[in-house]
């Protein structure tokens, strides 16, 4: 879904082909260290996306000796498809990386409608906290393991207060308009 969402914002600002958003990605970070997206999945990306009419061809360029390139732009079905797909990207996000695409195009959705989606994963995650906080696992296990035990607790307890402390860094700089 990342993929789509980055094409259709690079065709929002602009007319562009699948070899210059490779070249693009590529600049910023391997292709292959995307979430093992290669060239063939980025030009199927675009096919999909033509395929249920968010893009088409606006443009073949023909040059000698080398293979036509298809222009691509984004269509009005895929101008109003965008902020839905941004939001099910918030929606399905398990961690702030995973979010990374939707942050950075803020300006097709309304943010209101993410702080609320970010708020509702901050109680998700509270509420299944103090569940699972409640559950004494030294119960279930020997003495030979509770050393064990406390650390995966400790552990655990850190990556939740930490992972709630930044979701909600992340809505303040929202509602501030800083991301």
């Amino acid at each position: 879904m990342a993929i789509q969402i980055f094409i259709l914002t690079k065709l929002m600002e602009e007319n562009n082909y699948p070899y210059k958003l490779k070249k693009q990605i590529s600049e910023l970070q391997p292709l292959e260290t995307i979430n093992g997206l290669t060239e063939s999945k980025l030009y199927y990306h675009f096919e999909s996306l033509a395929k249920q009419g968010f893009i088409e061809v606006k443009e073949v360029i023909k040059e000698e000796h080398r293979p036509d390139k298809q222009v691509f732009a984004i269509t009005e079905k895929g101008r109003e498809v965008l902020p839905k797909k941004i939001y099910k990207l918030f929606e399905n996000a398990d961690t702030i990386g995973d979010m990374i695409i939707g942050l950075a195009n803020m300006k097709y959705v309304d943010r209101d409608k993410v702080i609320a989606i970010l708020e509702k994963k901050v109680n998700m995650i509270k509420t299944t906290w103090d569940q699972m906080s409640k559950f004494e696992g030294k119960h279930f296990i020997g003495p030979e393991l509770e050393v064990l035990a406390d650390f995966v607790s400790d552990y655990a307890n850190y990556k939740i207060n930490t992972s709630i402390e930044y979701f909600e860094r992340l809505i303040k700089h929202i509602q501030k308009e800083e991301i």
